[in-house]
This record gives structure tokens, C-alpha cells and sequence, in this order.
């Protein structure tokens, strides 16, 4: 069921992806935002109110005066025109005498609870007002007369809803021009991210319109850096499979053409086998098929060798491996015992490691390579080394013969690199393996004569080893 419903579930576009992203980074800018401006809003309207109240109750102590040893108010006009500042508000004052009598005030029966201790001359406090919550400010004056000695204290407060209001407004005045540029935000983004994702409807309209069997690289010029990494991978893996794909057509080709000869020939040795009646006409025909047999299992094997290196150089992932290992392996295997039961083979390595990171198998199919074209083609004895040669890691084999031809030597690594002086059983592909892994791993082949014989090297970049 979870599974019917996420396949039901609608793919979201890229573009709808970002501008959800920018919408949800607004709408959090904008509640940021919108708390601040509420918050000092709020701290303004209360700073412009308080001094309104401030200044009435100021207006009020300074009218109070002493008449027989008694405080008397004349209240001023004055007071009360900044109170009007905030007509929808509810007023509230109070004149209190020394020992918290009221000496007058807007109604001597209701007062407030006022903060108790402190001497300071101003207080600013909140209480309730008829059921609203309201801000007052307590004014201290003190008098030090013949008659009358002490504190008046003048309490003058109103309700919140101009404050309110008034916060409301800032508010709404700085919202809503946040709110167009949001808007215009929106727009541009879209139109921006619509521009940046341009040149992906252009690939896709070039991948459209190519040939199936083109894997060229697309090419990336003029295009955003990011797309640019994108296309380099998306190139890198055309090309390996372009490898990949050149690989099976060359093995399709290389066995429908390589194939028809030895099949042919293996058809008329069986029919002269079986049509001759003399024994040693047929024993005859019988080892030439014989020999035909062994040649197309070598070239059926090299083959399906050379193609399964093309594709583990593409595939497989490389490892540190020891050189010295693989030629060990070279001669511990039984593939010369086919070739040449009595063959001369000689191990040559050091105590050293010699690595070089690559994939395992492909090393050891390009050494047996190797190994098998001296045991066909070289004399005798034959050594198999590995050593370090500074920057280079080497594996190579070596044999007492003179070598192939400079003509062969300069085709190194196309497929069928033989001449007229090749055995039968020879394919030309060997060399083609050994030169695909050198160019898979970085390194190359060197065939050089020296003083005892002919070596063919495969020299790659040698991987340092921690001590």
C-alpha cells in the first residue's frame, strides 16, 4: 500500500523545489522581521506615552502648593490637554498626601495599587484601570515648609488601547512594504532561477535529438560552473560507456572475423579425417585438427580476455597491489606447462614492495601475456621480475630471443599484430591486452633488446608505501 501511494505522489519540478525554498525562507524572514518591528513598535509607543504621562503629572506637581499647612491642587490645563493626545484612553489621576490620604483626584473613592518603598522621585508601573490592564507614573514632590513637611505624591495613568493603536500602525506601515518586496522577491527569484536553469532545457533538447549511438562529450562551454561539473560527469561516463560499448562491438567483429578461418578449417580436417582411409593419412589430418582446435580455444580465450580487461578497467575498483605478488602468481600457475612443459622460467624480484594501485586481475591477464608471448615466440631461459625504478613500478619478463620485428613493435597495441614469421598459434591480441591495461592505469609498455635477450616491460606509476 505505502508503496501504491509514494508512486502517486506527483514529481515536484526543480524550479518548484527552489521557489518553495525561497518562499519558506520569506515567510520565516518575514515573522523575524514582523517580531522585530512589534517589538520596538511596542517599545516606541510605550517610550511616546510614557513621556505624555510624565509630562501631565509634572504639569501636576508643579500646580500643587501649601494653603494653612495643607497641599492644595490647581490643576492645570495644561495636564490635560497631553492626556487628550489619547482620546479613546481612560484617564486616571490622583494627588496623595503624606500619610497616602487623596488630596483630590479624577475619583477620590477608587485608587490604585500602587508599588510600595523606593524613594525615587519618578516610577513608571502597570496595573489595572476599570478591568484594563493600564500604565501609570508616580511623581514625587517633597515639601520642607513652617507648617507642612513631607511628600505629594501625583499619579496620573491611562488605559493602553492608543499605545495599541499605535503599535498597530508602525506595524502595518513597515508590513506592507515588506510584503511588495516580498512579492517583487518572488518574481525575481522565479525569473532568476528560471535564466540559471535555462541551459538544462538545452542539454536535455541535445540529448533528445542525438543518435542513439552518439556518446561524443557534450560540450560545456559557456555554461554555470555547477553545470559544468555536472556535464564533466555525465561526459566521463559516456566515454566509459562509449569504451564499454566499442569493447562489445570489437569482441562481436573480432569473433564473427576471426572465427570463420579456424571453423573452416576445423570442418575440412574433420571431413579429410573422416573421408581418409589410409591410417596415416588420417593420424595426420587428425593433429592438424588438433593444432586448429588449440589454436581457436587461444584466440576464443584472448578474446573474452581482452574484453573482460577493457571492461574491469572501467569498472573495477583499483587497489594497492604488490607487482612482485603478480609475478609469483605468473609462474605458479600452470599456463606455461601447456605451451612449453620444459620451459626455463626464473624468478627475479626483490625484498621491497612494488606497488602500484590497479585491479589484480587485469595485471595478472597482462602478465601471462607477456609470459605467453616469450614462451611462443622467445628462446630460452625466461625471467619474470618486479622492481621499483624510481617514479615507475615494473613488471616485466624477459627471454633469450632476438625479439619481434621493429614492423611489430611499432603496431603495439592493435589487435591482431602479427606477420608472417607468427606461429599458428599466435593471435596478435596478447600485446593489445598488456598495452589496454598500461593505458587504463596510467603507465606504458617499453619492448627493449639487452645484452642476454629481448624484454617487454609493463611500467606503471608506483604507489608510495607507508613505513
Amino acid at each position: 500500500m505505502s508503496d501504491a501511494i509514494a508512486l502517486k505522489r506527483p514529481v515536484r519540478s526543480l524550479v518548484t523545489r527552489v521557489m518553495g525554498t525561497v518562499l519558506v525562507l520569506l515567510v520565516l524572514g518575514g515573522l523575524l522581521v514582523s517580531a522585530s518591528i512589534w517589538w520596538n513598535g511596542r517599545l516606541a509607543a510605550r517610550q511616546s506615552y510614557d513621556r505624555i504621562l510624565l509630562g501631565a503629572a509634572r504639569d501636576i506637581a508643579e500646580s500643587v502648593r501649601i494653603l494653612d499647612g495643607a497641599p492644595l491642587v490647581d490643576l492645570p490645563v495644561s495636564a490635560f490637554q497631553l492626556l487628550a493626545q489619547a482620546p479613546d484612553d481612560r484617564i486616571y489621576y490622583a494627588v496623595h498626601g503624606p500619610g497616602g490620604d487623596i488630596v483630590t483626584g479624577v475619583d477620590p473613592d477608587r485608587t490604585v495599587d500602587r508599588p510600595s518603598g523606593g524613594t525615587a522621585p519618578v516610577r513608571f508601573f502597570d496595573a489595572m484601570l476599570n478591568g484594563e490592564p493600564a500604565r501609570f507614573v508616580q511623581v514625587t514632590r517633597r515639601f520642607v515648609e513652617r507648617d507642612f513637611s513631607g511628600p505629594v505624591d501625583v499619579v496620573v495613568g491611562q488605559t493602553l488601547r492608543a499605545r495599541q493603536a499605535m503599535t498597530r500602525e508602525l506595524m502595518l506601515d513597515a508590513l506592507l512594504p515588506m510584503a511588495i518586496a516580498g512579492v517583487a522577491l518572488m518574481v525575481l527569484s522565479f525569473l532568476v532561477i528560471s535564466s540559471a536553469l535555462r541551459p538544462l532545457g538545452s542539454l536535455v533538447e541535445d540529448l533528445s535529438l542525438r543518435d542513439p549511438r552518439d556518446l561524443t562529450p557534450m560540450p560545456t562551454d559557456r555554461l554555470p560552473r555547477e553545470l559544468q561539473v555536472m556535464l564533466g560527469a555525465m561526459n566521463r561516463f559516456m566515454q566509459r560507456l562509449d569504451r564499454q560499448v566499442d569493447a562489445m562491438r570489437n569482441l562481436i567483429s573480432d569473433t564473427a572475423h576471426q572465427l570463420r578461418t579456424p571453423v573452416a578449417a576445423i570442418r575440412v580436417h574433420t571431413e579429410t579425417a573422416a573421408a581418409e582411409t589410409d591410417a596415416g593419412a588420417r593420424a595426420l589430418a587428425l593433429d592438424r585438427l588438433q593444432a586448429r582446435t588449440r589454436s581457436l580455444d587461444v584466440l576464443l580465450n584472448q578474446l573474452l580476455a581482452r574484453a573482460l580487461v577493457i571492461h574491469r578497467t572501467d569498472s573495477a575498483p583499483r587497489a594497492p597491489v604488490d607487482l612482485r605478488e603478480i609475478a609469483l602468481e605468473m609462474l605458479e600457475r600452470d599456463d606455461h606447462a601447456v605451451l612449453m612443459p620444459d620451459a626455463d622460467l626464473r624468478l627475479v624480484i626483490g625484498e621491497d614492495p612494488v606497488m602500484v594501485r590497479a585491479d589484480a586481475f587485469s595485471l595478472g591477464e597482462a602478465g601471462r601475456n607477456l609470459l605467453g608471448n616469450a614462451l611462443t615466440h622467445g628462446g630460452q631461459p625466461i625471467l619474470v621480475g618486479a622492481e621499483r625504478a624510481g617514479p615507475d613500478a615494473i613488471l616485466w619478463v624477459e627471454d633469450g630471443g632476438p625479439g619481434p620485428e621493429a614492423a611489430v613493435i611499432e603496431r603495439l597495441g592493435q589487435r591482431f599484430n602479427r606477420n608472417s614469421a607468427t606461429s599458428e598459434q599466435g593471435t596478435g591480441i596478447g600485446l593489445s591486452i598488456v598495452a589496454a591495461v598500461a593505458a587504463a592505469f596510467g603507465g606504458r609498455v617499453e619492448m627493449t633488446r639487452t645484452d642476454t635477450g629481448f624484454r617487454a616491460s609493463l611500467i606503471l606509476p608506483a604507489e608510495e608505501t607507508t613505513p
